[in-house]
């Protein structure tokens, strides 16, 4: 097959070791993959080498340990290692100005430094989220600089990261992998390379172009989703229903091939794609001319809902005679998914910014995060205990809800908090059950659309 040698043995190189592509180098290593992992950042490749792996995600550390400094998985500076892989899968990051204007430094300097040692023969496998056509008007000159041609001296192929973070590696080993090439031989040679290093379901699209809408879609439908499930909360909250009896009874209904299938509401959305790829679709889409009204008015949405959650804990801080001034209220849960530490765009900072503007004293607590992080993203550094967290607060604001926290004892943080202390649920989805013992051990409860 072109563009992707017949031998068994295989090397496949990295580039970029964040999230996606640690992820990705560890998974293809412990599936037999040799890997070349390749980022600028020093002290990164310095971590991975040592096998550390600073990302909090279910077993990605166990195997950066497992398989870094040996054949299967070795971590550079050096770009020019990529000339010996056969397939080289770029993942770098791809940031977005205000209203979507992509950010193309990363992207651009991999290219030309990949375009250096690129040879003939060679697949390479972009996974950077990108506006539909970058990859074809963009990425390939830069790539043809090396004096190669796309398609007739090497493969190239582009298949969207649809990852979600804290089940990541489970998904690169079940979810199907899409993939959109130059040419039918890229796209041939990139499907044979991920059934060989994941043995999942390959989806070929018929061009480039598509398989980069795919990724773009596939955020733009959840951003719209939560949109409606914060919209759906805000009018049940006022009409004293339980928003989650409101969803899980909608979602019963079957609807063409699946079901409905409303999303849970929650202080707000964060991290990386869902507050970037929405954008990017919207100014794509102006550029040719057409003009899309749902994803301003989604992402007006959910970028309002940590606003909406202060509001939530200055109304209960009010029902028990207290303003937000003065009073303190402890954060339990910083990051902007529940079961990861990651504190990308996190909606929890803008709703601590409100309580200390207002005048509260916050305290912040989150055992995933690390604590150097938080003070950055912050300005307040995490305390050391959930007692020290909790003792003499007013209300406690849980807006992420980890694992950790599963065995949170409420009646020795009944004991801690202040004689009357309100429970504000911004991520946590507590039972009725949990919600009554809470009331019953003298706590005021009050979620997001409950």
């Amino acid at each position: 097959m072109r563009f992707l040698p017949a031998r068994e043995n295989i090397t496949a190189g990295v580039i970029g070791l964040g999230y996606v592509g640690s992820c990705i180098a560890a998974i293809l290593a412990d599936n037999g993959i040799q890997v070349i992992g390749v980022d600028t950042d020093a002290s990164l490749v310095e971590e991975l080498s040592r096998g550390h792996c600073r990302f909090s995600e279910a077993g990605l550390p166990e195997l950066v340990s497992r398989f870094a400094g040996t054949p299967r998985l070795r971590i550079t500076t050096d770009y020019e290692a990529m000339a010996s892989a056969d397939v080289v899968i770029v993942t770098v990051g791809t940031p977005i100005r205000d209203k979507g204007v992509l950010m193309d430094l990363q992207l651009r300097s991999a290219c030309e430094d990949v375009s250096r040692c690129l040879r003939p023969g060679q697949l390479l496998v972009f996974k950077s989220t990108v506006p539909a056509g970058m990859t074809r008007e963009f990425v390939v000159p830069l790539l043809e600089n090396s004096g190669l041609r796309c398609g007739t001296d090497f493969g190239l192929a582009f298949c969207p990261e649809r990852l979600s973070e804290g089940n990541a590696l489970s998904e690169l080993r079940s979810f199907p992998i899409v993939v959109g090439g130059w040419c039918d031989d890229s796209t041939e040679a990139a499907a044979a390379f991920w059934q060989r290093g994941l043995g999942v379901e390959v989806i070929r699209c018929a061009s480039l172009e598509t398989a980069e809408m795919v990724k773009l879609a596939d955020n733009w439908w959840i951003d719209h989703n939560i949109a409606m499930a914060n919209e759906l909360a805000k009018v049940c909250g006022a009409l004293d229903v339980d928003v989650l009896d409101v969803i899980s009874a909608a979602n019963s209904i079957k609807k063409g091939s699946g079901s409905v299938n409303i999303l849970l509401p929650s202080v707000g959305v964060g991290g990386s794609c869902l507050t970037k790829d929405p954008w990017m679709v919207w100014r794509s889409a102006r550029d040719h001319g057409v003009d899309l009204v749902t994803i301003p008015a989604a992402r007006e949405v959910n970028d309002g809902m940590p606003l909406y959650t202060f509001r939530l804990i200055e109304d209960e801080l009010a029902k028990l005679g207290r303003s937000p001034s003065g009073a303190k209220v402890a954060v339990l849960g910083l990051a902007f998914k529940n079961n990861t530490g990651d504190l990308r765009a996190t909606p929890t900072q803008p709703v601590v910014a409100a309580l200390r503007e207002a005048g509260a004293l916050v305290t912040l607590f989150d055992p995933l995060v690390d604590d150097d992080e938080a003070e950055k993203t912050f300005g307040l550094r995490p305390v050391a205990s959930l007692e020290e967290a909790v003792r003499g607060a007013d209300c406690l604001a849980v807006l992420a809800w980890h694992r950790q926290f599963e065995a949170l004892d409420f009646a020795e943080l009944r004991q801690w908090a202040a004689a009357s202390c309100a429970v504000v649920d911004g991520r946590a989805y507590y039972s009725r059950e949990t919600i009554t013992r809470l009331r019953r051990l003298g706590f005021a409860y009050r979620g997001i659309g409950r």
